[in-house]
């Protein structure tokens, strides 16, 4: 574990020592000088991405499809479609968008790199302007500036990072990215769909519509707890009340199609 990841589990359980450990200055330094990436392993955004989108989509195409037909095998067809379409997308989708931010840094890097080389006069200024407003002035922003640019290195990194607000992306993380994503929905896809499998069409009608209300009430909470921390229950209630109304429209454009 990270050292910032110590401290934001301390935060979130309200727990001082852990705090006061991931502060210490041993900590800090190590934490710097070699370079610790914290939450890289926490893939909580892609496995709600792709579960929540799954689990939503597929029961809209459920619904709508159960509102218009009264044939179980249509339905689950229905469902095993657009539960591998939907997971495929997700995955496909999660995995160029991570090549794009890669190729977008890569890009502003090079600009940001060869303007430093040509123009450097004012890329200095940027650098000056920039930590005015952090509160320097006077001598101490002058030696400031002169320290970060006499290092291309520090200062390239230092307009990526504070000028742009842009972290560097790895492209070798989008594979994994779109694998996580596409499991995820499916995982996700197969909630609302196994209880047609089982039960008769209203029976699992009521069955899927609390498996699913009741799995995104649970993501939504867990969410919170690992973020923020608090406002669990009103997390999780959001969540719940968002994935069921984008379902419900679909069984409300199958409603008007009964066959």
């Amino acid at each position: 574990m990270s050292r910032v990841d110590q401290a934001r589990q301390g935060f979130l359980k309200g727990d001082v020592e852990i705090i006061k450990k991931s502060h210490t200055v041993d900590a800090i330094h190590h934490s710097f000088h070699h370079h610790e990436h914290h939450l890289k392993s926490f893939n909580l955004p892609e496995i709600i991405l792709g579960g929540q989108d799954g689990l939503v989509n597929v029961l809209g195409v459920i619904l709508g499809v159960a509102a218009a037909t009264s044939s179980s095998k249509i339905i689950i067809v229905a469902g095993l479609a657009a539960t591998f379409a939907e997971s495929i997308s997700m995955a496909a989708v999660a995995y160029t968008s991570k090549l794009a931010e890669a190729d977008y840094y890569q890009s502003e890097y090079e600009r940001e790199k060869w303007e430093i080389d040509n123009v450097p006069d004012g890329e200095r200024e940027e650098i000056r302007a920039l930590y005015e407003n952090y509160g320097f002035e006077g001598k101490v922003l002058d030696e400031v500036v002169d320290k970060i640019c006499s290092n291309k290195k520090v200062w390239l990194e230092i307009m990526m990072e504070q000028e742009l607000k842009l972290e560097k992306v790895n492209r070798k993380d989008a594979f994994p990215a779109g694998i996580i994503v596409g499991i995820s929905a499916l995982v996700g896809s197969f909630i609302p769909l196994l209880p047609f499998l089982f039960w008769p069409i209203k029976t699992a009608i009521a069955i899927s519509l609390v498996a699913s209300a009741l799995t995104l009430f649970f993501v939504g909470h867990y969410k919170a707890k690992q973020t923020i921390g608090r406002h669990l229950f009103k997390s999780g209630v959001e969540m719940t009340i968002i994935g069921m109304a984008s379902a419900m429209v679909g069984y409300l454009v199958g409603s008007l199609f009964k066959v």
